[in-house]
């Protein structure tokens, strides 16, 4: 390994996963802690400056996978979290359907939803308001400027959602219709919400 070149930052250490676990190392006659031991008293010889800690990753017995990247994972390593939460977004992707606030698009499938901005607009209204039952007049204030010219009603509003979870096929019921108030998003097993570092769209800060 050679080490790091940044003109902007200087090494400070290092550090050393390994994945072994204890019985394997007592195969080799030695305990996994003595093992470290051994590592960490060698060290203290090539570098006598040098400051160590060293811990031992515990996973439930039977955990399957491998011993290198169990030991990142429970060692929260930056490296491995960010694999492993591009790999659970793949697979949302794949599955289920994802709203991404931050992109204003629509996953189902793998495949982005062909929604319209008032669509879009609607759906993240109700996402950015979960669990909370919306009327239609909010939705037409939110959504339509009173200075537009158009007059919408409660029956767009129904036309809009109708259209919306046709589109949403086969996981119409993520809006849900509140009888005598409107509608609500409630949370779904089958939805992955991505808001996005900023403030949300549509709330004033």
């Amino acid at each position: 390994m050679d080490s790091p070149t940044d003109p902007e930052r200087s090494a400070r250490g290092f550090a050393l996963y390994v994945g072994l676990d204890e019985d394997t190392a007592s195969a080799t006659g030695l305990s996994l802690a003595e093992v470290v031991n051994r590592l960490k008293a060698q060290l203290e010889d090539l570098a006598p400056e040098a400051s160590t800690h060293a811990t031992i990753a515990l996973a439930p017995r039977g955990t399957p996978g491998d011993n290198l990247e169990l030991v990142r994972l429970a060692l929260h390593d930056p490296g491995t979290l960010r694999a492993l939460a591009e790999k659970q977004h793949k697979a949302s992707e794949a599955d289920g359907v994802v709203i991404d606030i931050s992109r204003k698009r629509v996953v189902m499938g793998g495949e982005v939803v062909g929604l319209t901005f008032l669509e879009f607009e609607l759906m993240q209204y109700l996402v950015l308001r979960e669990g909370q039952s919306v009327s239609r007049e909010a939705i037409i204030d939110h959504l339509w400027d009173p200075d537009s010219g158009e007059s919408p009603n409660s029956r767009t509003i129904d036309v809009y959602v109708r259209r919306l979870r046709a589109k949403l096929e086969p996981y119409p019921d993520i809006v849900r219709t509140v009888r005598g108030q409107g509608y609500r998003f409630d949370r779904h097993a089958d939805v992955t919400i991505i808001y996005g570092q900023g403030p949300s769209p549509d709330v004033a800060v």
